[in-house]
């Protein structure tokens, strides 16, 4: 899991990075879709069987993620619709992705990468729900080992150094455990406040 310390020198990298992006006009908003668009094509190359370009890609175009939060505290831009956005479109930026992975194994006829693919995306799709369905009953919920970030690292490395069934392991285990990890840790935060 990434530390808070490494959290907070990320943000403070992305948001340099932001400022610049700020002076060329481009909304917090605009840079959310275009993520998922550019999510899209690391998607299209992983599916094509271009696995070492593929997880560079998604690790380069995940790391977008971070900059349109960066873009609206530069900017002074940030809305709820805006959060509520780029959350939604991260959802869909990870399903594009393992989506891509999806037609590759399925091409190959891999049952057991096919299988893989699913439980991550499960996974995957519990660590979030868990979170947000925590913080609309007003309760902080970032715990777990394996937060977005650190699924796309391991995702993008896993492609770059083709051991992608590994890696796949790795993510259908811990995104699981994450979401069970965020489970138990908002039965213990109500159970002391009854």
């Amino acid at each position: 899991m990434i530390t808070n310390t490494m959290k907070a020198t990320a943000r403070g990298f992305a948001e340099v990075i932001a400022r610049g992006i700020a002076r060329t006009g481009l909304t917090p908003n605009a840079l959310s879709v275009l993520a998922l668009l550019l999510n899209g094509v690391a998607a299209a190359v992983v599916a094509t069987g271009n696995q070492v370009t593929g997880g560079f890609l998604v690790m380069l175009f995940g790391a977008l993620d971070m900059l349109d939060g960066a873009l609206a505290r530069v900017t002074g831009r940030s809305s709820k619709f805006g959060a509520f956005l780029d959350s939604t479109l991260d959802r869909y930026s990870e399903a594009i992705v393992f989506f891509g992975l999806l037609v590759l194994f399925t091409l190959r006829r891999n049952v057991q990468g096919t299988l893989l693919v699913y439980a991550v995306l499960v996974g995957s799709l519990m660590v979030s729900y868990t979170r947000a369905r925590a913080e609309g009953l007003g309760l902080k919920c970032e715990v777990g080992l394996l937060p977005r970030p650190e699924r796309i690292i391991l995702l993008g490395l896993g492609l770059i150094f083709d051991q992608i069934v590994p890696a796949l392991w790795i993510l259908a285990i811990l995104t699981n455990l994450t979401a069970i990890q965020r489970m138990m840790h908002v039965r213990k935060i109500t159970s002391r406040s009854r």
